[in-house]
């Protein structure tokens, strides 16, 4: 799939100032802490432990504006015709548990999140480990953007236009040896900075993990902005994973250690409850999730209106050879 340019975004003007500015920088032409979804298995009150069907929802009026939206281009839609969802909603509802398990909180309570100096410390199985800052991260490739659909394990979805660089450029600099077949994700651990993760209900830091294939396939990203502008604190500034064929809690937020390794990696989720979330998590509407159905997603802002969910999350077509021969009902 080809990157979705940024002046099918932002207006013309606009991009081409932003380009002006991040070649001025020299950061190229072309940005729980839980992963984007996932809900709580065992105890709290988490809208996650509700099946999607009575979930609450942010209507558009109704949201909390951390900022003011940058210009979009109203017809800006992502490959399958799909319409943004508004910057006001991608950045006022989310799933953040090392800030509060309330969709709706986390925004407020990231406000006062400082994402500066950052690192990122890559290591394991690799002939050239590395400590990254921002930066430098995206300095490896040009910084593209990409319109993603993200769709939740608790049946609700959104349309973020991301920017990053792709995560192979950051593992082929670090240089996998031959017996790496994973890569582990770690976040931040600093219950002084995220209060959540003073909760015992979950094992911190947070981790999550995918096979060698899976992070080097060109559409998972290393996103550091979205909607032309850094990432705001409540999705996962300043680095985050994005893997659109994957469900949202694979997307492990404010990164800071990545390494490679030989045998599959105990991720949060699939540890917490492994009956639930599994360790691929691909986007699959034949296998439900054991308290709700997986057949359809409910769009953020679409009301109480319903669509069918796509298999890989309508990515099929570039990802599922990663997937041949696998039982996918048994290896969800």
């Amino acid at each position: 799939m080809k990157p979705i340019p940024s002046s099918q975004i932002t207006p013309e003007s606009v991009y081409l100032n932003r380009r002006q500015i991040l070649r001025g920088m020299g950061l190229g032409a072309g940005s729980l802490l839980v992963g984007a979804c996932a809900a709580p298995s065992t105890g709290g009150s988490s809208s996650g432990d509700r099946s999607p069907d009575v979930a609450p929802l942010v209507e558009p009026d109704s949201v909390l504006s951390v900022t003011e939206a940058p210009p979009v281009a109203s017809a800006a839609t992502d490959e399958l015709g799909q319409p943004l969802t508004s910057f006001e909603a991608v950045t006022n509802y989310n799933n953040f548990y090392e800030f509060t398990t309330s969709k709706e909180g986390v925004a407020r309570l990231a406000e006062d999140f400082v994402a500066t100096p950052w690192t990122v410390e890559v290591g394991g199985l690799v002939n050239n480990p590395q400590t990254f800052d921002v930066d430098g991260i995206k300095a490896l490739a040009d910084v593209e953007e990409r319109i993603y659909r993200l769709r939740c394990v608790e049946a609700w979805s959104m349309v973020v236009p991301w920017s990053g660089i792709p995560l192979a450029a950051l593992l082929k600099t670090v240089q996998p040896k031959a017996e790496a077949k994973f890569v582990r994700f770690e976040t931040l651990s600093d219950p002084d900075r995220l209060p959540g993760q003073k909760s015992r209900a979950f094992t911190w830091p947070y981790a999550e993990g995918l096979r060698l294939d899976e992070a080097m396939h060109d559409l998972a990203i290393l996103a550091t902005g979205l909607y032309g502008r850094d990432l705001p604190a409540q999705n996962g500034a300043p680095i985050r994973l994005v893997v659109p064929w994957k469900y949202g809690f694979k997307s492990i937020k404010s990164i800071v250690r990545i390494d490679l390794v030989d045998e599959m990696p105990s991720t949060l989720w699939n540890d917490q409850a492994p009956s639930e979330y599994g360790f691929f998590a691909n986007v699959n509407p034949e296998v439900d999730h054991p308290r709700w159905s997986q057949k359809s997603e409910r769009r953020i802002e679409g009301g109480l209106r319903r669509i069918d969910t796509l298999p890989f999350n309508g990515y099929g077509d570039q990802v599922a050879q990663l997937y041949a021969g696998m039982d996918l009902t048994k290896w969800f």
